[in-house]
């Protein structure tokens, strides 16, 4: 897993397929088109493009109108404003409408790194879990990231789709196909869960090699979809393993580690540790600095399996 790549990459790519084949697909950016690795499709496609500048609620406005026309409209743009500053046009204008609009969050998580809590994009999964029909997506890598574009392109209704600019190896075998609310299991074990979702799917994967050296055999799941999410698979881990760790590039009040522990809580309870960002606001520096400074590394995860096994 040495060689990384930009998921923005993928998700331009695929975009670029989508419109070849689909004459409705449209794309609505915030004076992004760079950020969002659109370029390509700017060039192909310049008539498809509605740029509405720095003005993040009119973008979700215009792209609801644009469904309400027979347009597909994706959104593009850094996932810290799109979310933080069109909170309630996306609950009104889309879900509440179910508008067929793709909202995808660029350059989400903490993949700004040195700029700080202002850009730092920690929240976006749990503003978005609270609105209801809002399908959520988190891919773990370029291959996840390209077969969900065209997953929610079939797919009627409001969808947020976050994607990291923060390079990650591919994760998933050849011939994987990517599911809408189906969670995947990358490694098998007995002993503990390490359920993950984007970028902290590698850091599971490499995790669970750390406890192998200690004799603790950890299964890991990949949960793209936090919304619906896959019930079955997260009872089947808590029936079969001693406990289950989350990890994920988010806030741990609210985000995919929450909603596991919902599911968890009220149907199958076991012990639990959430890896996160911890509700604060971040000091700054480099995302690899930020994510050792808080645990989200393979040490993070053995210290979280010793607590959950008792070692």
């Amino acid at each position: 897993m040495s060689e990384k790549f930009d998921c923005r990459d993928a998700f331009g790519k695929a975009l670029e397929e989508l419109a070849a084949s689909d004459e409705r697909v449209v794309v609505v950016v915030n004076d992004s088109v760079g950020s969002s690795k659109l370029n390509a499709f700017k060039k192909a496609f310049p008539e498809r493009v509605v740029n509405v500048g720095i003005a993040e609620q009119d973008l979700i406005g215009v792209s609801a109108g644009l469904a309400n026309g027979g347009k597909r409209p994706f959104v593009s743009g850094a996932s810290c404003f799109l979310t933080g500053r069109a909170t309630e046009q996306i609950k009104v204008d889309l879900a509440y409408s179910h508008a067929n609009v793709k909202v995808c969050g660029m350059s989400s998580g903490i993949a700004y790194g040195e700029l700080g809590a202002s850009h730092h994009s920690i929240e976006d999964i749990a503003w978005m879990r609270a609105i209801a029909d809002m399908t959520i997506i988190v891919p773990a890598d370029p291959v996840e990231t390209y077969q969900a574009m065209h997953a929610i392109h079939k797919f009627d209704g409001p969808v947020f789709l976050r994607v990291s600019r923060y390079p990650v190896p591919v994760v998933h075998p050849e011939g994987y196909q990517f599911e809408i609310g189906k969670a995947v299991q990358l490694r098998e074990g007995s002993d503990i869960t390490i359920i993950a979702n984007g970028t902290m799917v590698t850091v599971a994967l490499q995790g669970a090699e750390l406890l192998a050296q200690q004799g603790i055999q950890a299964r890991v799941l990949n949960l793209a979809t936090v919304r619906p999410i896959d019930q079955q698979a997260i009872l089947k881990a808590a029936s079969e393993t001693k406990g289950i760790i989350t990890i994920e590039e988010a806030t741990t009040s609210g985000s995919m580690g929450g909603a596991v522990a919902e599911v968890v809580v009220q149907n199958q309870p076991v012990p639990m540790r959430l890896l996160g960002f911890p509700g604060v606001f971040m000091p700054t520096g480099s995302v690899s600095f930020l994510f050792d400074y808080f645990g989200l590394n393979p040490a993070g995860i053995e210290k979280a399996a010793f607590e959950l096994l008792g070692r």
